[in-house]
């Protein structure tokens, strides 16, 4: 017969692992979210060729954290946008003036989430049509 230890085990798909989310970001972190916007707006403001011109790498690799900014901050809008829902059906039952501040509280966490990425929505914007002249030069070369 085999062995009967966990050596001889299946390793395949079927092996219990625990849970866990594949990306592992809470809420948005202010400070992520202004220094991915201020190394756009540095990119932006560098000269296009030349000394001092950013990498198209470089561009590339900011434009790409600049999307998984704006990815997390849409994740960010939708829970709470689940959570205004759940405290709105809850409002029928619990104590009023609670359920008033924290729905004031999530409105405003919300606008500010709607600001930010807006702002960041621009500046993407701009970083593509910069990236997209930085390659059609690197390839002139």
């Amino acid at each position: 017969m085999g062995r009967s230890d966990p050596e001889d085990g299946t390793r395949g798909p079927y092996r219990a692992l625990p849970a866990r989310p594949i990306i592992d970001r809470g809420a948005v972190n202010a400070a992520d979210e202004t220094t991915v916007l201020e190394e756009i707006r540095e990119l932006l403001s560098a000269p296009a060729e030349g000394a001092g011109a950013p990498t198209l790498a470089r561009l590339e690799d900011t434009l790409t954290e600049g999307y998984a900014q704006a990815l997390a901050l849409e994740a960010e809008r939708i829970r709470l946008e689940r959570r205004l829902g759940e405290v709105a059906r809850e409002a029928g039952g619990g104590d009023p003036s609670g359920l008033s501040a924290e729905l004031a509280a999530l409105a405003g966490r919300l606008t500010s989430a709607d600001g930010e990425l807006a702002r960041l929505r621009t500046l993407l914007g701009s970083l593509y049509e910069r990236t997209r002249m930085q390659r059609r030069l690197a390839a002139q070369n």
